[in-house]
């Protein structure tokens, strides 16, 4: 089978489409033929091992896994004897931020792994895209206690976790403001935003806004600049660790004098983020922002893009025809 391997870290240069032998699945797994993934966050730190601490979990001085991908939309080809939940012909979705091996044309996953028959209505590239960005977003809104009206501010609502932010928030019913570029404001308007800042025209931290929650989806801002725009109480959290990691500090310190604070927003239970992604996709709540698609032999087109930091929503890799 074709697959995007990396033997060293670097650029986009260093991944070559190679054949390798196709998985076979254990008596716990399925048998997945790949069709759609996207190129993210994760893949580029996998990539790149940026920031360093990455490499205490996927390979100090070369990658332990071999063929990156963290999400995928296919179709099962086989199953091992103990499966129960599956058959084969399921189009199935799933994710695991520690690596799928899913930039290939085939991968095999345990069926009590991150994994779900796909919503009917849908391609395998939204269901590809439809993972990634919203477990994530979804684990900064069930750090806090959203409640309908709360008024939350989103930094960075045109990326992978942003856009779907602003979907998510608007069905928990809160009220969003969205920081985005003036070519996006009427795309992030779509999407459940009720207002919108342009940072290309104005500073958002310099604003007279208030919010209960400060969202920032793609780290460029700081916890010091953004608790001016917090409501007493409120609450701000970062994708990112922030300089000198201080989000993690901030994470311990800010809630003992009971005031604003900080949240690290640990990614726990992605099972449940696809789960979720599933119903909300099938009742119409929720739909993936797709920028641009690839097919497999521009995977290093596709990763420079994604790593100018000015994507739209997602990249989808097109793995293969369905």
């Amino acid at each position: 089978m074709k697959a995007i391997v990396y033997t060293r870290y670097g650029s986009p240069d260093v991944l070559q489409l190679k054949e390798v032998d196709r998985p076979v699945p254990k008596d716990d797994e399925v048998l997945i033929r790949v069709f759609a993934v996207t190129v993210n966050r994760s893949d580029c730190a996998m990539l790149t091992a940026k920031p360093f601490i990455m490499r205490f979990m996927i390979g100090f001085f070369k990658p332990k896994k071999q063929i990156l991908g963290t999400d995928f939309a296919g179709k099962i080809e086989a199953i091992g004897k103990n499966i129960s939940s599956f058959k084969v012909g399921d189009n199935v979705f799933g994710f695991d931020d520690g690596g799928l091996l899913s930039h290939a044309e085939y991968m095999t996953l345990s069926e009590d792994n991150a994994i779900s028959t796909m919503p009917d209505s849908i391609s395998y590239e939204q269901a590809a895209a439809s993972i990634e960005g919203a477990h994530y977003a979804y684990n900064f809104i069930n750090k806090v206690e959203l409640k309908g009206g709360d008024k939350v501010l989103v930094n960075g609502a045109t990326g992978a976790i942003g856009s779907a932010m602003v979907q998510l928030l608007k069905y928990f019913g809160a009220d969003v403001t969205a920081v985005c570029n003036t070519i996006n404001i009427e795309l992030i308007k779509s999407i459940g935003a009720g207002k919108v800042i342009d940072y290309t025209k104005e500073d958002f931290t310099k604003t007279d806004g208030k919010y209960h929650f400060v969202f920032d989806a793609v780290g460029k801002s700081t916890y010091g600049k953004c608790k001016p725009l917090l409501l007493p109480r409120g609450v701000y959290i970062s994708s990112e660790l922030g300089p000198m990691a201080q989000n993690l500090f901030f994470a311990i310190l800010t809630p003992i004098p009971g005031g604003k604070k900080v949240i690290f927003p640990y990614p726990a239970d992605r099972r449940g983020s696809v789960l979720l992604m599933k119903k909300l996709i099938e009742e119409g709540k929720f739909k993936a922002v797709i920028d641009r698609t690839y097919s497999l032999d521009k995977v290093a087109d596709a990763f420079t893009y994604v790593l100018t930091g000015q994507k739209t929503g997602n990249v989808v890799l097109k793995i293969s025809d369905s």
